[in-house]
């Protein structure tokens, strides 16, 4: 019995998925001139948000006490910028977010908490 009690309290609650439909206290937070953003949900996840020219398809890594992101970026297009919505929980042994785009690391434009 102890040894699953252990096991649940260290267990990842690492997701990763897109959002169709952002909530409106969420995109109200939305900055379409920053093209990455992340977004705090009291906590509870991240709402990561970024601005692309083109088709974007993801795959999350861990390293250690890392999260990964890549965003591959292809079918670019210069005059039609999208937004793309994501939704991001970790365990508490992720403390570091790595955004990779197209293979290069890129730092957050803004980082915010409602």
């Amino acid at each position: 019995m102890v040894v699953l009690i252990l096991s649940a309290c260290n267990s990842s609650k690492l997701s990763f998925s897109e959002i169709e439909n952002v909530p409106n206290n969420v995109q109200d937070k939305v900055d379409s001139n920053l093209k990455l953003q992340s977004i705090t949900d009291g906590g509870k996840g991240k709402y990561i948000v970024f601005h692309s020219i083109g088709d974007v398809e993801t795959d999350l890594e861990t390293q250690g006490d890392t999260v990964k992101i890549k965003f591959n970026v292809t079918n670019l297009q210069d005059d039609v910028v999208k937004q793309n919505t994501y939704y991001l929980t970790t365990g508490a042994e992720h403390d570091v977010i790595d955004v990779l785009v197209n293979g290069e690391s890129i730092p957050f434009d803004n980082a915010t908490t409602f």
